[in-house]
């Protein structure tokens, strides 16, 4: 307890050392109370006793994992490239279609004529903020995208289009980039510690998920009770 209040801000001095001591004592003499009179055995004490349990087991993994999965620099580095990547703003434009087999057909008619990218968006995008435009989304921080789409603008050159469509939560995507302008990326070293924390979740989250994935996990009784139907009148 005298790590955590000092990790707090708090100074290590005998007064709350005798501060804590005091409290500990007397939740050491409640609980065994509690023992006595048997509320240590009735059925929603065990329950919320079992969530602490494995509160601490989940933190205590999670401490255990970031602790021996170390973060290399040459990752950190990986990721700092990334995020150059994609710095600054963009100029595109997209035409946005349900199915994989129409972006394919839209992709063969650009690569015999890629002029005529903005009479396709109007004919065939179903994106209806910038069909109008001829597919023209003006100038754009990739990062405000969804994750897909901002990948594939930062990785094309100017002038050219995505010969692959991208594939998001909204449909098929072609893609042309149109122009683009850097922004200042902070030196590595000053934002070194963000990256790691940034590499840690992500990490994280993609063993959760695998997790997950892994797990049977049956959903009983998730929904609230139907309310019983109200007495018919009389």
């Amino acid at each position: 307890m005298v790590r955590e209040r000092t990790a707090q801000g708090q100074p290590d001095s005998p007064e709350l050392r005798k501060a804590i001591i005091d409290n500990l004592a007397m939740q050491h003499l409640v609980s065994a109370e509690a023992v006595k009179k048997g509320i240590d055995k009735q059925p929603d004490t065990q329950r919320q006793l079992e969530l602490v349990r494995q509160s601490i087991l989940a933190n205590a993994f999670v401490a255990d994992y970031l602790k021996n999965t170390p973060v290399t620099d040459e990752m950190l580095k990986a990721e700092y490239d990334k995020a150059a990547a994609q710095s600054g703003e963009f100029k595109a434009r997209h035409i946005l279609v349900k199915e994989e087999a129409e972006a394919n057909d839209i992709v063969a008619k650009l690569k015999a004529d890629v002029k005529q990218f903005a009479a396709l968006a109007k004919e065939k995008s179903m994106d209806p903020g910038s069909k109008v435009n001829g597919g023209d989304l003006g100038w754009f921080d990739p990062r405000s995208m969804v994750p897909e789409f901002g990948a594939a603008v930062g990785k094309l050159e100017k002038g050219k289009f995505t010969e692959t469509p991208v594939k998001t939560q909204f449909g098929y995507h072609v893609i042309l980039l149109e122009d683009s302008r850097k922004g200042n990326l902070p030196p590595f070293e000053t934002v070194k510690e963000q990256l790691k924390q940034q590499v840690q979740r992500t990490n994280l989250t993609k063993m959760f998920e695998d997790m997950k994935a892994k797990a049977k996990i049956e959903m009983k009784d998730a929904a609230p009770a139907a309310a019983a139907p109200a007495p018919a009148a009389k």
